[in-house]
């Protein structure tokens, strides 16, 4: 992993979902086929009382175990029993964190992923978890390994992309109060994002990337 900010791994959730933000996401696939593309939009899920983590209150069960391993290692995991989420676990071992990887805007590769997701416009390529577990053609094999294990899956430098900006995260309606938490990131182009803010949304905007 290259670039002129490094990559820690060890960050609190919350730290890394921002930090994560501009990094260029790379997969080598089965055929020895690259394909890239630059996080836009990230997910924090920290753990502890979060109730819409699935490591809330340490709860631990083979499906997220991989969420207990140290900062750096993923944690992919099956949803309606048919689409792959991609998080990078962080902080240190035990503590139950990670970021959920929501969307690139994909750099390389692209006609390999418009082979994995055929009839779709180039915005839905890899907009929204299960879509970019589909065109980077990660599953849960790649589950507990660490980011450059094998050189599957690995992180390459870090673009300036302007403005962050900060709204609830989606799916967790059931979390309570802890679904209006602004703990999803995004940056750059709306385009490539899973979805814009709600205009309900309270946007929160730190000066950088």
């Amino acid at each position: 992993m290259s670039g002129s900010a490094a990559f820690d791994p060890t960050l609190p959730a919350i730290e890394l979902a921002r930090d994560l933000l501009g990094r260029t996401l790379v997969r080598i696939d089965e055929g020895g086929r690259r394909r890239a593309g630059v996080i836009v939009e990230t997910e924090a899920y920290p753990g502890g009382d979060d109730r819409a983590s699935h490591s809330r209150g340490g709860h631990r069960t083979p499906r997220n175990e991989s969420m207990f391993l140290a900062g750096g290692h993923l944690y992919v995991y099956l949803i309606y029993g048919m689409y792959h989420c991609l998080n990078v676990v962080s902080g240190p071992a035990g503590h139950g964190e990670a970021v959920l990887i929501r969307a690139i805007r994909p750099t390389e590769g692209v006609e390999s992923m418009r082979l994995a997701r055929p009839g779709r416009p180039d915005r839905e390529l890899a907009g929204g978890p299960g879509r970019l577990c589909q065109a980077l053609a990660i599953d849960r094999r790649m589950d507990g390994r660490r980011l450059g294990e094998s050189g599957a899956v690995f992180l390459e430098g870090r673009e300036p992309v302007g403005p962050i900006s900060a709204a609830p995260r989606i799916g967790v309606d059931g979390a309570g109060e802890w679904a209006l938490r602004p703990w999803r990131f995004l940056c750059g182009d709306r385009t490539w994002w899973s979805r814009p803010p709600r205009r309900s949304d309270s946007d929160r905007t730190p000066p950088s990337c």
